[in-house]
């Protein structure tokens, strides 16, 4: 424990203490003692050791009583360095700073109000129970993942502000980090901790999963209104006056799907549809973070499209590219299709961006090339989609599962190769990841008829703590047997967390695969980690969406 000295039961006492007090122990234990050496012996555990000491050496002399006031006092010095940051993200034009590719400016920008809102909940959430430290991480966790974004963006932009605005920023976010660390659970394994292992529900290949039919219950806030339309089948002829309806004839209350979300009340409590009847809608549309609980609901995959163009290649930032954004908590989608018809040489160009929380697709489809699914950030579920792209075509930091759907591989450009996703998990202590649970993998009618002419894989790191597993799914022979591939030279290789359990297929062999230190032939107590209830909490939240699921293995 470096300058720590302590005799040998006084220091098993300690580790004791800290290591109670990070398992989520309800009643901490009093540290109001804690010297100096002991907060810098604490402090190494963390990403930053010396901005964690000098950040709260005053805040033991002020007797804070435990770690998870001190990881508490972290965040509000975080929290007051990022209001004190704004007006500076906000004025990046006025300060000259120049962008090259449209967008740049507004990604941080909003990146970093959403930050801001991210430790404002963070240190609003009160009692220590592990739902609201693992809402905790959710939240830091996709701070963190705001930092990258905006700094992928500001890579191509130049001017004398662009070094003090990063400076800056990374400072801010050094305390985002280490608070993210204090808050965590310190074995730091693959999975969620302290929780109960779910006993083997068994595969089931289609129709309605157990968990769906026997919890059909709503909570107490969803109103009979919402609980029908939820339950109903797309064109049942609503009432006009319980959701908008778009349609291109003009026989609905909009023509065009933002009008609709525009005029959706703000800040919802309860659930708010729109219903978007059959038809090609080319449109961009921005679901703001104030445009909560909306759920948009289609005349049925492939019949209700929302199209866009939008591309790298065109000059906008990957984040800005998408067809579809959604940053409104709760929302829901189902029987649209989400399409970029970019083409593969205009390189990254997303179909659809998701950094909302507890949001869910069911029976849509994303169709794109590179890119196409960006699922940027908090916790996410798609339920019987179709995926379709080339490479990095399931791509972000969300802590996000997919079940029972069709992920399709289409042929890239001459040279290139695919892989299917790119997770992007940049520290051990975020609580993010993919996981693919009885899905299909499989090659679109144009790469199927080339066989051979392009090598596929399963996924590639996009940064060093990667994370992504495959569960129960079946893989196409057309995925190489290596299965993964790298990202840059060996970046990530022993840090990352990839793992594959009780995957059948030509593909699906895993006795050529990688040799990597991070790469995982899963058990049943690793897999059970990454299922919906212990990896994203879905039995807190998917009830309520009337989405069907599987919550275990």
């Amino acid at each position: 424990m470096g300058s720590l000295v302590l005799h040998l039961p006084l220091r098993i006492a300690f580790l004791s203490t800290i290591f109670s007090l990070l398992t989520y122990q309800v009643h901490p234990v009093s540290l109001s003692n804690l010297s100096h050496p002991q907060l810098e012996s604490l402090c190494k555990s963390t990403p930053f050791p010396s901005r964690c000491f000098d950040t709260l050496k005053l805040s033991v002399s002020i007797n804070l009583p435990n770690i998870l006031d001190l990881a508490k006092q972290t965040l509000q010095n975080a929290l007051s360095e990022a209001t004190k940051t704004t007006n500076l993200v906000m004025g990046l034009r006025q300060y000259g700073l120049v962008e090259r590719e449209r967008g740049t400016i507004q990604d941080c920008q909003e990146l970093h109000q959403r930050t801001l809102d991210f430790l404002q909940s963070s240190l609003k959430i009160g009692n220590p129970k592990p739902e609201n430290l693992n809402k905790i991480r959710t939240l830091l966790s996709a701070a963190l993942t705001n930092k990258n974004t905006c700094f992928e963006g500001l890579d191509s932009a130049s001017g004398s502000i662009k070094p003090t605005l990063m400076s800056k920023l990374n400072s801010m976010y050094e305390l985002v980090s280490n608070s993210l660390s204090m808050y965590s659970n310190p074995s730091k394994s693959q999975g969620r901790q302290g929780r109960r292992l779910l006993e083997d529900s068994g595969r089931r290949k289609s129709g309605f999963p157990a968990r769906f039919s026997r919890k059909r219950g709503f909570p107490a806030w969803l109103t009979g209104k919402d609980r029908r339309i939820l339950q109903s089948s797309p064109g049942d002829g609503y009432d006009s006056g319980d959701i908008l309806i778009v349609a291109k004839d003009g026989s609905g209350n909009y023509s065009s799907i933002m009008e609709a979300v525009n005029a959706m009340p703000n800040n919802r409590l309860d659930r708010f549809v729109i219903f978007v009847k059959e038809g090609v809608y080319e449109e961009n549309v921005e679901i703001a973070s104030n445009k909560q609980n909306l759920v948009m609901m289609g005349d049925g995959i492939d019949v209700t499209v929302i199209t866009g163009s939008r591309s790298v290649g065109d000059g906008w930032t990957t984040f800005r590219s998408a067809t579809v954004a959604v940053m409104g908590d709760g929302f829901l989608a189902r029987d649209i299709t989400f399409e970029n018809t970019a083409g593969p040489e205009k390189h990254q160009a997303a179909a659809l961006r998701v950094n909302a929380d507890i949001s869910a697709f069911f029976q849509c489809s994303f169709r794109g090339y590179q890119d196409s699914l960006y699922v940027h950030s908090l916790r996410q579920f798609y339920r019987e989609c179709d995926i379709y792209g080339t490479i990095d075509f399931i791509f972000g930091n969300a802590a996000v599962v997919f079940q029972g759907c069709s992920i399709i591989l289409r042929k890239p450009m001459e040279g290139q190769f695919n892989a299917i996703t790119a997770q992007s998990r940049d520290i051990p202590d975020e609580s993010t990841g993919m996981s693919i649970q009885n899905c299909t993998i499989e090659p679109d009618s144009d790469l199927a008829s080339n066989p051979g002419s392009t090598k596929n894989y399963l996924g590639r790191p996009w940064r060093v703590y990667s994370r992504t597993v495959y569960l129960e799914s079946y893989i196409d022979r057309l995925i190489d047997p290596a299965g993964w591939t790298k990202w840059s030279g060996d970046e990530g290789l022993d840090t990352l967390y990839y793992g594959e359990y009780s995957n059948y297929g030509p593909g699906s062999g895993t006795d050529n695969r990688v040799s990597w230190l991070g790469f995982h032939k899963m058990d049943y107590s690793d897999a059970s980690n990454f299922t919906v209830s212990e990896f994203i909490d879905g039995d807190n939240w998917l009830v309520s969406t009337s989405f069907p699921y599987d919550d275990g293995i």
